[in-house]
């Protein structure tokens, strides 16, 4: 998505946006090097299953759980799990990669670390093995080029995001095929509660889940074929978003960017802030997750907005803004691409203060102007929701028309019933309608909109901006100068979201392994030399014509 030249333009001081920015590198950088110098049992596993481990044992733990502990507990994962796999499968331990797990499940395998000859010969075969995974990348990539290339995307801008959960994969695809029907864009399958603290994936379709349906492999597969089947149907190239969250941040990812999902939520600190998981573990985790998107052409969904429904949404308007440069450091760090930033925030502002409206323009607008290139992803009221659907509806509203205004990429449909009760196919109905209504009677309303010099709106961005830039300043520059990563000490104080997270606590923390000098592994390896392709779009495409659902 590029910008839209007709949006409207903040006065903001260049040299403040650039020491924004140098900031943030600069808070980046430690974390970037800590990544480098670990790695996690779910990279490992992820690793594995880029080379085709799948499937699970009767109890349904994963046979990628299996070999991962088994070569931990006998040489260690400082190393790299695939050198002893490979290793073992070439000494004959096994006929292939899941035999051989299998086996290990049963403490029937001996690993080692091979040197020499040896070593290399593993090495070699575990790269093939790996590359595979990589290629099945690679193709889904090019398909969806060729599907956007033949269908089109949408015909306007903001895209129109809606959540399907019901908890059973089978009731979520009709669901989401409706959807689609009446003018969503992209298909988000909220995932299932706590699946974040698990540390496996779950195997297979799954028809059980709380509040949210399990994010599998299988489940991937399922929701993809039936939105490309309703894409056909409708000429335009329906999304599909996705989880890449948790303890198994790197799993899904490589399952997303095989299965062709087209988003993911992937927040650099969500995990660490609102699930407790480690700092560590969480960093390591998404510089690899971020790496297989950036392969995969998947956009990222980052979670500013949960921060406010912790703090102050005008108070820690600037800790949004923060978390958004950082979040563009560690996803460009990664090899993301300016089109793939679904950068977050949300319309959180306590409807009851005075002005409360032009100071979500404002707060849009800076977001808007700070990354003109990036997909933002605008997410609407659920803090001040009070269960009375009538004022929940305006509120959404007035949210769907600062999207509007401030031009949004991609608008989150908020539901009238939020707080109340998972919403019935009517309420997704109505709420598109509401979106509808303001895109198309207010669509081009930011060719007006102009804020004056120096008058509300941009005095508080400026404000907003000046106050994220003190904040980075005192991240790097006022931090314990015996810690090497003062990002890791912010975030232990409660700077963000309010929530105290120390960097050697929290979920995960014994899944982190420091790597040894000879540490190998071919999906890092891969993923460290590609280069994005020169045709990589940099902006929606609409080619087809738009059949049912047109907005």
């Amino acid at each position: 998505m590029s910008r839209n030249p007709a949006t409207p333009v903040l006065e903001l001081d260049p040299a403040v946006v650039r020491r924004a920015r140098s900031l943030a590198r600069k808070a980046a950088a430690p974390v970037v090097k800590l990544a480098q110098r670990h790695t996690t049992v779910s990279v490992e596993r992820a690793t594995l299953r880029l080379a085709g481990l799948a499937g699970a044992d009767h109890e349904r733990v994963p046979w990628v759980n299996h070999l991962v502990d088994a070569v931990r507990d006998q040489v260690g994962l400082e190393h790299g799990v695939t050198t002893p796999v490979w290793d073992a499968l070439m000494r004959g331990e096994a006929e292939d990669v899941t035999v051989l797990a299998q086996k290990a499940a049963s403490g029937s395998v001996q690993f080692r670390m091979p040197q020499g000859r040896d070593a290399l010969a593993a090495r070699r075969a575990a790269t093939r093995a790996v590359g595979t995974g990589l290629k099945r990348i690679d193709t889904a990539r090019r398909t969806r080029d060729r599907l956007i290339a033949r269908l089109g995307d949408p015909a306007q801008q903001p895209w129109i995001y809606l959540i399907v959960a019901t908890g059973d994969i089978h009731e979520d695809i009709p669901q989401a095929q409706a959807a689609a029907r009446e003018g969503a864009d992209v298909i988000a399958v909220i995932r299932s509660t706590g699946q974040s603290l698990l540390d496996y994936v779950p195997e297979g379709a799954t028809r059980e889940g709380f509040a949210g349906t399990y994010a599998t492999q299988e489940n991937f597969r399922l929701m993809r074929a039936a939105l490309d089947d309703v894409s056909k149907e409708l000429g335009r190239y329906i999304r599909l978003t996705n989880y890449a969250s948790g303890l198994c941040m790197p799993e899904i990812a490589a399952l997303a960017g095989m299965e062709r999902l087209d988003m993911m939520l992937n927040d650099s600190m969500y995990g660490i802030l609102f699930r407790d998981i480690n700092p560590v573990r969480t960093f390591v985790d998404q510089r690899f997750s971020r790496q297989v998107h950036a392969r995969a052409g998947i956009i990222i969904n980052t979670g500013e907005d949960n921060y406010l429904t912790t703090a102050d949404a005008v108070e820690a308007a600037h800790t949004v803004t923060v978390s958004q440069l950082l979040n563009e450091r560690f996803a460009k760090e990664a090899g993301l691409e300016d089109w793939q930033l679904g950068l977050g925030h949300a319309f959180e502002i306590n409807p009851e203060i005075p002005d409360s409206f032009r100071l979500e323009l404002a707060h849009a607008l800076l977001a808007r102007q700070l990354f003109p290139d990036a997909p933002l992803k605008w997410m609407p009221p659920t803090k001040h929701m009070t269960g009375d659907v009538f004022r929940g509806y305006l509120l959404d509203g007035f949210f769907n028309l600062a999207g509007a205004m401030t031009g949004q990429g991609i608008l989150l449909v908020g539901m009238m019933t939020e707080a109340v009760v998972t919403p019935f196919l009517s309420d997704r109905d109505l709420a598109l309608q509401n979106v509808r209504y303001v895109l198309n009677a207010a669509g081009g309303l930011r060719e007006d909109f102009h804020p004056p010099r120096d008058g509300f709106i941009q005095n508080r961005a400026r404000q907003v901006l000046s106050e994220a830039v003190e904040l980075l300043e005192r991240i790097v520059e006022d931090s314990d100068p015996a810690g090497d990563v003062p990002l890791l000490a912010a975030i232990a104080d409660g700077t963000f979201g309010l929530m105290k997270r120390p960097a050697d606590g929290g979920k995960g923390l014994d899944g982190v392994v420091e790597r040894a000098d000879d540490y190998d592994n071919p999906a890092i390896t891969a993923l460290d030399a590609w280069e994005p392709p020169t045709s990589a779009p940099t902006a929606p495409r609409r080619t087809g014509t738009t059949k049912g659902g047109a907005r």
